[in-house]
């Protein structure tokens, strides 16, 4: 693939993953193993409140086909198939899950040196169609998307972004919800591993007159411990501690607190993911 200006969802994420990922309140534990073959299997236990839910994922690659399939505790399947490279700079992804047949869905992804184009579609009679374009480089660029709903015959979202990506820094403003929403974000690392770093971003709802602002931050202690924590304007503080204590084998505690009302009790998540 060309080294162009990236998809459209990737505008705003690095900002977004310091802000949102690891952090959860519930209990997760998994385990991966490979095997010589080149498959990957994954198992997954949940706990979400008094909720237990478990999956198993496997993955296999070959040639420019990478298969994932995904079987849960709901007894359904969920069969994903991406292609690369079957024209040139291009990128098609195949989903369906099982009995849920009107989940199909075909996506395909077009990269340039100075645009990517996607247009995803679901596989029925009167499909949801969802196109994206982004014109710049890796440094620079604008991007739009657009969904359009077949049967109402009406555009079901319709967003505009921009991003401006340094090896230190990522600065990124979207015009999301139809208009209606503003967020802006920057992130800002400290050394060159990037394994210190601190975000804000703000975010402006016009029909409700609300805004959000939160900052947030990432720093390692060590080569195998970092901690992150984050916390907004309405008063939520959020936490977590990651360490690894093998190589690719993480432990995740996270907890989140609401400032204004102490008296209701923290809530704290724990994460468990072994990889060989």
């Amino acid at each position: 693939m060309s080294k162009g200006p990236g998809l459209f969802t990737d505008i705003g994420k690095k900002a977004k993953d310091l802000l949102t990922r690891d952090y959860n309140s519930d209990q997760k534990f998994s385990i991966s193993t490979y095997s010589a073959s080149g498959v990957a299997l994954t198992s997954t236990a949940l706990k979400k409140g008094g909720v237990h839910a478990a999956d198993v994922a496997t993955q296999y690659k070959y040639k420019n086909a990478l298969f994932d399939v995904k079987i849960d505790t709901d007894s359904s399947v969920l069969t994903t198939v991406t292609l690369t490279e079957i024209l040139p700079s291009t990128k098609a992804i195949a989903s369906f899950k099982v009995p849920d047949y009107n989940s199909a869905k075909l996506e395909v992804q077009y990269f340039h040196d100075h645009a990517t184009v996607t247009a995803a579609a679901a596989l029925k009679q009167n499909p949801l169609i969802d196109i994206t374009a982004t014109l710049g480089s890796p440094v620079i660029s604008f991007g739009a998307e657009a969904g359009y709903d077949t049967t109402s015959k009406a555009f079901t979202k319709y967003n505009a972004g921009i991003s401006v990506t340094k090896p230190d820094a990522c600065l990124s403003i979207i015009l999301g919800d139809k208009g209606d929403s503003l967020k802006a974000s920057y992130l800002h690392h400290f050394d060159e591993f990037k394994r210190t770093a601190a975000v804000g971003e703000v975010y402006r709802k016009f029909s409700t007159n609300e805004n959000t602002i939160t900052v947030g931050g990432l720093y390692a202690i060590d080569h195998s411990t970092a901690v992150k924590a984050k916390l907004n304007n309405h008063g939520t503080l959020g936490a977590l501690l990651q360490h690894e204590v093998l190589p690719r084998s993480l432990v995740t505690v996270s907890s989140e607190i609401d400032t204004k009302a102490l008296e209701k009790h923290p809530r704290f998540g724990l994460s468990l993911a072994l990889k060989p």
